[in-house]
């Protein structure tokens, strides 16, 4: 393993990234990992999600005490559920605590989904945001909200209210934009009430790996479907790479939306820009580079949140350069190339979003399952 002195992934905050991680569970807490987490790999954040909770939750005995306490006050499989992660998600915070104090609130955040059942439903999102932010009482908490078409008004109001958020699963170029307006919106109102605009974070989560598994595919048929060995030259070479040229075109729209007088009024105030995250970083597919959405994504008013395996290899071989703004032209014409081969990406980024809150729920629902069973098995007879 390498030392923090000679890892590539503590070069990454020189050009202006965060390193957050996308892993939580009360044995990384209880045990000191997750402080080591941020001594020896820069950690500067946690990202959090209910395939995640599931994981570190469903078979794990750590939590057994809370849930026959739980049991003993009567709680609903809810309530005992929320005891669990609230919980955990208030341990990370106090533990991030000092990275969020010295980086003056840039980083230190730790983010906590509200029910992917509420995807499509803005009051119930708001009100549980709200609930969340009460509850669990940090400065340093970002309650994760969608960026469905019912969650970005939550998203706003939310911001309005002075709750940080990350706004998750981003996949089109123009859902992003859509993000950053309702997060300025948000402070917008706040201003108009003269309320202060500083103090408050936001992030805006857009996925990648899941885009190249999906265009892949289609590529893949139609490197199948013809015999022209040029054309097959020509699809094979773009695969692997949408995702990262897709991730770029976003950092170019985030640049004019910072140059805006928009946004520039609200700076002037204190307001702290949302920034884009970099979310499902884990390599799917093992004929590429386990860091390919390290390497590739690197860049000024960044974070890119990684599962530990890929934290790991990135401390171990991550070639560490700002490459966000390189090859623009390059990801335009390479997306201008996939409309003319018949492929919408529009429609595979709609497909990816409702896949995305599917594979949230997924878990959710099993987790709450598991958790019923094991208030069964421990509930006295």
């Amino acid at each position: 393993m390498t030392t923090p002195a000679d890892s590539p992934i503590f070069h990454i905050r020189d050009h202006g990234q965060s390193i957050w991680m996308d892993n939580l569970s009360r044995d990384l807490l209880e045990s000191g990992e997750l402080q080591t987490w941020i001594t020896d790999r820069d950690v500067r954040g946690i990202t959090s999600n209910p395939a995640i909770f599931e994981k570190a939750i469903a078979g794990n005995a750590i939590y057994d005490p809370d849930i026959a306490a739980g049991i003993g006050e009567g709680q609903s499989i809810t309530a005992i559920y929320e005891t669990l992660v609230f919980a955990d998600i208030q341990k990370a915070c106090d533990i991030l605590r000092p990275v969020y104090e010295a980086s003056q609130g840039l980083d230190g955040y730790v983010s906590i989904e509200v029910s992917p059942h509420l995807a499509h439903d803005t009051e119930t999102t708001l009100a549980e945001a709200r609930r969340y932010a009460q509850t669990l009482d940090r400065p340093n908490l970002m309650i994760k909200i969608p960026g469905t078409p019912a969650g970005l008004p939550a998203v706003t109001q939310a911001i309005s209210d002075g709750i940080s958020v990350n706004v998750t699963l981003l996949f089109a170029v123009d859902s992003y934009v859509k993000t950053a307006w309702a997060y300025i919106e948000g402070l917008e109102q706040r201003a108009s009430r003269g309320e202060a605009v500083d103090g408050i974070a936001s992030v805006a989560s857009f996925f990648l790996s899941r885009i190249d598994s999906a265009v892949d595919q289609r590529l893949d048929a139609l490197i199948q479907a013809t015999a022209d060995p040029d054309r097959k030259a020509q699809l094979a070479a773009a695969q692997g790479k949408v995702a990262i040229a897709n991730a770029k075109i976003a950092y170019q729209e985030y640049k004019k939306i910072v140059a805006s007088d928009r946004w520039q009024a609200l700076a002037a105030k204190g307001a702290r820009m949302q920034r884009l995250l970099w979310a499902s970083t884990g390599t799917k597919n093992p004929a590429y580079s386990d860091v390919l959405y390290v390497d590739q994504l690197v860049g000024p008013d960044t974070v890119n949140t990684l599962p530990p395996a890929t934290i790991e290899a990135c401390a171990d071989h991550c070639d560490v350069a700002s490459r966000i703004e390189t090859d623009g032209e390059a990801a335009h014409a390479l997306l201008a190339n996939l409309q003319d081969w018949g492929i919408d990406l529009d429609h595979v980024m709609a497909e990816l979003l409702e896949d995305g809150i599917t594979k949230f729920v997924q878990p959710f629902d099993s987790l709450m399952a598991s958790l019923a069973a094991k208030v069964q098995q421990l509930t006295p007879t």
